[in-house]
């Protein structure tokens, strides 16, 4: 059984791995390009009208998603009846939210807004009939068909996007990856597990899901709040060029975040639901997750850190200075961040979404009054991201302390231990690199960065063999003998 379970997880984790980092090259290149052809003001439009949406989509999924992988019972009928209430109310969604786009427009006193949402509309109604055979693939744990879909969006939207963007569309350009992306996975997801529509409600079937899916929709409006009214509140009080510094500074400090959580939690869901009776095992599997990301996560903040500046003006360009400052702060929660993106899965697979909302509710109310004072009481985009750091940062404590004392019923000394070692080694790469940080201000800012970059992996490399962690010289010699081998 467990060698079943390792090698589900490690099959999920590899095509998953494949199919994100492949995409990283492209959605850099992308980004780039976007970001020297556009200006700050067309990021904080769009991101606007991206945040806006999200909001919407709440109403699309309504946390059925996880509810299906979950129950695992749920008949061919019953799949359908549940589709086919996706599709209805997706049609619903679609057309307040067109409507709605005047408000909105209005609101932030910028016409082109309402364009946007109105061309953005359609995603509401491919995102909600894709609820239903999207779930499917993680349900029966199809991990490579996954990866093969997400690595076509990418290269198609990413090539969507560039495209119009050269050829002087302007900020339309930013909604084209996720107009693609949104049919495109339709389209694939239904091919693969086509579902009958009924004019039905399929209240039937949703009642058996209810209880656990109504929390895990709570949870996501609560957590949606908490991530987003920081630039909701921007792009009203402070300006729209502010918001863009923002929003590239945020969609940086996300993108490692994205391209390792993203990597493994949406496997933990599908494979550790078999452990949902069984929590004392689900725990265990758990913490060997928990101290790879805190090894990963922990000094990747500190190496964010001290290359803000170089990441920012490599990625973006000079043009894109002013967001440097917000950055660094932001990085400081990567590794926190990372950890707890994965807290989600376990209390899913333990079947405690209540405890999920509890976190989330706490998260929200601590996150908003974090934003409320970095906005109205300080004003300026470096308090916002320093307050966002310091409720991340209570937040975590909370949220494993609801984990381990309520659903998994363990004791705190087991997750403090797997945390220990990882801060030693994050605390070493800080040593080594403040001098550095200091003495090559003003050297050549690629130069800067591979220096930095090597001596973390230096001694995180050390760190990593001296503490036995990982035997890195037995994995090479094993690589070489297999290469001589061939």
């Amino acid at each position: 059984m467990a060698n079943n379970i390792k090698r589900q997880l490690f099959s999920g984790v590899f095509y998953t791995a494949l199919a994100k980092y492949s995409g990283i090259i492209i959605s850099l290149v992308v980004a780039g390009i976007l970001a020297r052809l556009l200006s700050p003001d067309d990021f904080g439009i769009v991101a606007i009208a991206t945040v806006i949406i999200a909001f919407f989509n709440l109403f699309t999924d309504m946390g059925i998603s996880p509810a299906i992988i979950q129950h695992k019972a749920l008949t061919k009928e019953e799949l359908s009846d549940i589709f086919s209430f996706t599709v209805w109310t997706g049609i619903a969604i679609s057309l307040l939210f067109f409507a709605a786009s005047w408000l909105i427009a209005d609101y932030y006193d910028s016409q082109i807004l309402r364009i946007l949402c109105q061309l953005l509309s359609v995603n509401l109604f491919f995102a909600s009939a894709t609820i239903v055979p999207g779930a499917m693939f993680y349900r029966n744990k199809e991990f490579k068909y996954i990866a093969v879909r997400s690595f076509t969006i990418q290269i198609t939207g990413g090539a969507g996007a560039v495209t119009a963007a050269l050829c002087g569309a302007g900020l339309y350009a930013l909604i084209i990856t996720p107009i693609i992306s949104s049919i495109l996975i339709f389209v694939i997801s239904y091919q693969r597990y086509p579902q009958r529509l009924r004019f039905t409600w399929g209240l039937a079937a949703l009642r058996k899901i209810f209880s656990y899916s109504a929390y895990q929709f709570l949870f996501n409006v609560i957590n949606y709040f908490s991530r987003n009214l920081d630039k909701l509140l921007i792009g009203k009080h402070m300006s729209m060029s502010d918001l863009g510094y923002y929003e590239k500074s945020y969609r940086l400090m996300m993108l490692p975040l994205q391209n390792i959580t993203q990597v493994i939690t949406p496997v933990m869901h599908p494979i550790f639901s078999d452990f949902q009776n069984d929590k004392a095992k689900l725990a265990t599997s758990y913490e060997r997750i928990l101290r790879f990301l805190a090894f990963i996560g922990l000094p990747l903040s500190v190496l964010l850190f001290f290359t803000a500046e170089e990441v920012t003006l490599i990625i973006f360009g000079v043009q894109w200075l002013p967001s440097v400052p917000v950055f660094r702060l932001l990085s400081l929660s990567v590794g926190i961040q990372i950890i707890l993106s994965s807290s989600g899965s376990i209390f899913q697979a333990a079947g405690d979404t209540r405890s999920l909302f509890v976190c989330g509710v706490f998260s929200s109310v601590l996150n908003v009054t974090g934003i409320l004072l970095g906005i109205f009481y300080f004003g300026t985009l470096t308090a916002v991201a320093s307050c966002i750091v310091v409720t991340f940062s209570i937040n975590f404590i909370q949220c494993y302390w609801q984990m381990y004392r309520v659903t998994l019923q363990r004791s705190m000394w087991t997750l403090l231990r797997q945390f220990t070692s990882p801060i030693i080694l994050s605390m070493l790469i800080a040593t080594a690199l403040l001098p550095l940080y200091y003495l090559t201000e003003g050297d050549n800012i690629f130069f800067t960065l591979l220096l930095k970059s090597m001596i973390s992996f230096l001694i995180f490399g050390v760190y990593i063999q001296i503490t036995h962690e990982y035997d890195l010289i037995k994995k090479a010699r094993g690589l070489v003998r297999k290469i001589r081998r061939k």
